[in-house]
């Protein structure tokens, strides 16, 4: 199916949402609760998938899909039934960047986080990867189960803080997995120790680093949301301590 050919806005800077604009029979699809608003003629339907399978049997699969991921098995659907253009707005639930990338631009194939999709052209086929490395399933933890995003239109993504992009040249990569937003085909994914023991325990790094290696695009954030939680979950309970001990 080809993808409908969307045209978009940007706002904001530090907690970015994107605005589609919507022609008469366009449709855009989203991840559920990434809504923000949308104009008179923006009509949205929940559906199984993303309306890229046929047949009982195609959608099914395609959600069990989407279950494995963690998502939820629907994803929501904004059409203009107007005459005229409509608008229909998305964020992520977290401040950062939103990434518009033209799957025909990174040859109709993307991979990225599970919680990094945020909307779609329709026609986008939306589906999962699995690391080809076991070491990637039992030990990297964020970075195992990723999206994977097909077609010829454009996707938004989101990524906590700034985004980096990084174009490899037969070149290798490592980053730390939760800082890792999408990637295009061409790259190799691996989980690989971040060095020595004593590094691995009093680094601060972790223990295991991604390892990106090949020719193509890769998208990196400067604070995954995980690293955000954890460290507003430190500060909530010191002062929680604080507050229980009476300053002591």
């Amino acid at each position: 199916m080809d993808s409908h050919q969307l045209e978009y806005e940007i706002i904001g800077s530090s907690a970015q949402c994107v605005e589609i604009i919507l022609d008469p029979g366009e449709t855009v699809i989203a991840e559920a609760g990434m809504m923000n608003y949308m104009t008179e003629d923006v009509r949205f339907e929940t559906r199984m998938g993303d309306g890229s399978a046929t047949g009982v049997l195609g959608k099914l699969w395609s959600a069990g899909k989407r279950m494995v991921t963690g998502e939820s098995l629907f994803m929501t659907h904004f059409s203009n039934d107007g005459k005229t253009q409509a608008r229909v707005a998305f964020a992520a639930p977290y401040p950062g960047t939103v990434v518009p990338i033209s799957l025909a631009d990174v040859g109709g194939t993307l991979h990225c986080q599970k919680d990094a999709f945020l909307c779609a052209a329709r026609g986008t086929s939306i589906g999962i990867s699995f690391s080809k490395r076991l070491g990637a399933g039992f030990f990297g933890g964020e970075g195992f189960i990723l999206q994977k995003l097909e077609g010829d239109g454009l996707v938004f993504v989101h990524a906590g803080g700034a985004v980096i992009r990084k174009e490899l040249n037969n070149q290798t990569l490592r980053l730390d997995t939760g800082c890792l937003v999408a990637f295009s085909e061409g790259i190799d994914y691996n989980i690989k120790l971040a060095g020595g023991l004593k590094s691995m325990l009093f680094g601060g790094e972790g223990i295991w680093l991604a390892t990106l290696k090949g020719t193509g695009t890769v998208w990196i954030q400067s604070l995954p949301f995980s690293r955000l939680a954890e460290r507003v979950y430190e500060a909530t309970y010191k002062a929680r301590e604080e507050v229980r001990t009476g300053g002591k």
